[in-house]
């Protein structure tokens, strides 16, 4: 029995080292911004090697955006697992309103701090540019794959682009709210009608495109 525990155990001091690691990273990124702060110097807040912080955060972006899989892969997934008869668009407006729900990080839920942090930063902001361009690759993607389209229409590309900049343009909005102090239950509300006005818009273009057929 005592051997069955190890992994567990082992396991529980991963999250640890993890978490203090985090905790630490943003407290000195909110009092001396992400750009100015070191791996070096997270380590020692953090009362570990320099190197278990890369072992746990290859790159330093990554200790303040930690959902990179979820981020890039989430829309592409939505539409690959859409209902028969659903559309593209329909699937990603129900999973973004539920995603506005349970207040979700991946859309950019967050604290006033966090948002600080991460609109202050040049290097943050350019790597939440990456995500954006990742997320609408995945996309297109599926949706070339999903339509049968030909690898010379741009016609999946397109409607990535469109579906991706409605995302982005509400993960701005998150930004921006959260950092004018919103509470979250107040910006959930907002933000939730501003889905479905950024979703409706693309309605006209796409609300037949890439419907799942029986």
């Amino acid at each position: 029995m005592a051997d069955d525990g190890v992994p567990g155990l082992r396991a529980y001091k991963k999250r640890q080292t993890r978490q203090a690691i985090v905790t630490a990273a943003n407290r000195l990124f909110a009092e001396r911004g992400f750009d100015r702060v070191t791996i070096s110097e997270v380590a020692a807040a953090s009362g570990v090697a320099k190197m278990t912080v890369t072992n746990y955060f290859p790159r330093k972006e990554d200790l303040v955006l930690g959902l990179h899989d979820a981020f890039v892969t989430g829309p592409a997934r939505t539409v690959a697992q859409r209902a028969v008869g659903e559309s593209a668009l329909a699937a990603l407006r129900e999973a973004y309103l539920l995603a506005v729900e349970r207040h979700d990080p991946v859309i950019g839920f967050s604290d006033g701090p966090f948002a600080r942090i991460v609109v202050g930063s040049p290097v943050l902001m350019a790597r939440l540019r990456e995500f954006h361009e990742q997320r609408e690759d995945a996309l297109a993607g599926v949706l070339m794959a999903e339509t049968g389209a030909e690898p010379h229409d741009i016609t999946p590309r397109a409607a990535a682009a469109l579906l991706g900049g409605a995302h982005r343009a509400l993960y701005q909005e998150v930004l921006r709210r959260s950092l004018g102090g919103e509470r979250v239950e107040e910006l959930a509300e907002a933000h939730a009608g501003s889905a479905r006005r950024a979703f409706g818009l693309l309605e006209p273009s796409l609300g037949g495109y890439a419907v799942r057929r029986g």
